[in-house]
């Protein structure tokens, strides 16, 4: 028997693989086996190199795992911020991947677009503020990547030549000699976020497998590290925003429990000075009366001021409620008379029902306090089911042209529009009142302001 032929029988004497187990040291797989049964010394070499090639690529490939998470896991501790992390992980991405350019393109979901959010180009790091648009054909490239609906589940390896990239972005890489691009999705929880980009300037004999395994790699954690960061500033808007809450619910507290309440006291006082004050002299009892009507007129400033602060819709009052409540909080302040033509509305969250209820206060407030008006009209129906319009008109002096003169109620009301992507429309004339459209549906709708000579 000669040697090659002791070989195959002590290979042919070790035990079968498990089918999940081939490479484990030990094992000898079923279709070396197969080549064993046939006795060819030759074809055993063959399949023993190739299962020898497979398994250190199944090591490499673990290796490459173990590596980008060790590398991810201390740029975490050691970099101060988001912004930081990413130029690290980019900066590691394209060193390991020996390539001359890799990149992060995320999807904005509002606008339904993606677009280049940071880079590393030859050994500097850019975002979408620094890299000009004849530094790269960035917009090119994000139209390509969002459109190309294949890409968004799967690694895609694309020669600078290939018909499916946009030709000014085959003419770059072919100029800067960057001839295979690795394009990879940010994919987390069955949803693709963007996509992490490698640019190689030639193809090594081996194939690039391993640079595709890093780039996946990476872009799981990428996708994980920049959902989190997402989370955490979504957190903290949540947090200011309750911190905003508190603290206006704290002064309206304070208004309510000092200056309301300390003002009808006063008010108390000086109104039981003029029932028992007949003889006093004319002079005095004027200064009286006069301070009586300052008192009212602070009380109910300081009233509107708690309402201003707390236009909150509670759990148990809806908007139908909440509005009627509102013109009735006006119209003790008035003597104009304030009409009401209001549908049962459908609840549309505390969000935009906060700001509705405020427009409402601040356009009712403004047409009782400014308008000097004869009356004052509120409508409010659904549109469509799903959404909201929202009238105040009055038949007063109009509201100026000059913006400045017009105070910050416009402001106010536009703002809150614009938080909740409302069409806010303010339709004014000299001597013929105002009226002030709120119309909201679930999209973004820009402000009007209109003017009538």
């Amino acid at each position: 028997m000669s040697e090659d032929e002791a070989v195959v029988d002590r290979i042919a004497d070790a035990p079968a693989a498990p089918a999940q187990s081939s490479c484990d040291a030990g094992w000898i797989d079923d279709q070396t086996r197969r080549v064993l049964a046939t006795g060819d010394v030759a074809a055993l070499r063959a399949a023993l190199v190739t299962a020898t090639a497979e398994r250190r690529r199944a090591e490499c490939l673990v290796s490459i795992q173990s590596e980008v998470t060790q590398s991810t896991l201390d740029l975490l501790v050691r970099v101060p911020n988001l912004d930081a992390f990413f130029r690290a992980q980019l900066a590691t991405l394209a060193e390991q991947g020996e390539s001359q350019a890799a990149g992060i393109w995320l999807i904005d979901d509002d606008k339904q677009c993606c677009d280049f959010w940071m880079g590393h180009l030859f050994g500097e790091v850019f975002d979408a503020n620094t890299l000009g648009p004849t530094l790269f054909p960035r917009l090119a490239m994000a139209q390509f990547l969002y459109e190309y609906k294949a890409g968004w589940d799967r690694t895609m390896v694309f020669p600078y030549d290939d018909t499916r990239l946009p030709s000014i972005v085959g003419d770059f890489n072919r100029d800067k000699q960057l001839m295979f691009t690795v394009v990879s999705p940010l994919i987390l929880g069955g949803k693709t976020l963007g996509w992490i980009t490698l640019c190689v300037a030639d193809e090594p004999a081996g194939g690039s497998w391993w640079r595709i395994a890093l780039v996946e790699a990476m872009a799981r954690h990428v996708a994980l590290a920049w959902h989190k960061s997402r989370l955490h500033d979504q957190m903290r808007a949540e947090e200011r925003r309750k911190g905003i809450l508190e603290e206006r619910n704290r002064l309206a507290r304070d208004i309510h429990d000092n200056l309301a309440q300390g003002f009808g006291a006063i008010l108390m006082q000086l109104q039981a000075a003029q029932r028992e004050g007949k003889d006093l002299p004319p002079s005095v009892a004027r200064s009286i009366d006069i301070a009586v009507d300052m008192a009212r007129t602070h009380m109910v400033e300081a009233r509107r001021s708690v309402g201003a602060l707390r236009p909150i819709v509670s759990s148990d009052e809806d908007l139908t409620r909440a509005i009627r409540r509102v013109a009735d909080l006006v119209q003790k302040s008035t003597d104009v008379p304030i009409a009401l033509e209001v549908d049962e509305l459908p609840r549309f969250g505390d969000g935009v029902e906060r700001e509705v209820l405020g427009i409402a206060q601040e356009a009712l407030t403004n047409a009782a306090r400014h308008a000097r008006a004869g009356r004052i009209t509120v409508r409010a129906s659904t549109v469509r089911s799903i959404g909201l319009r929202l009238s105040i008109a009055d038949d007063g002096r109009g509201v100026p042209r000059e913006r400045s003169a017009a105070g910050f109620g416009m402001a106010i009301m536009q703002e809150r529009a614009d938080r909740i992507g409302a069409s806010l429309t303010i339709v004014t004339a000299p001597r013929n009142g105002t009226e002030v459209v709120l119309a909201w549906e679930p999209s973004q709708l820009p402000t009007q302001i209109h003017g009538f000579n």
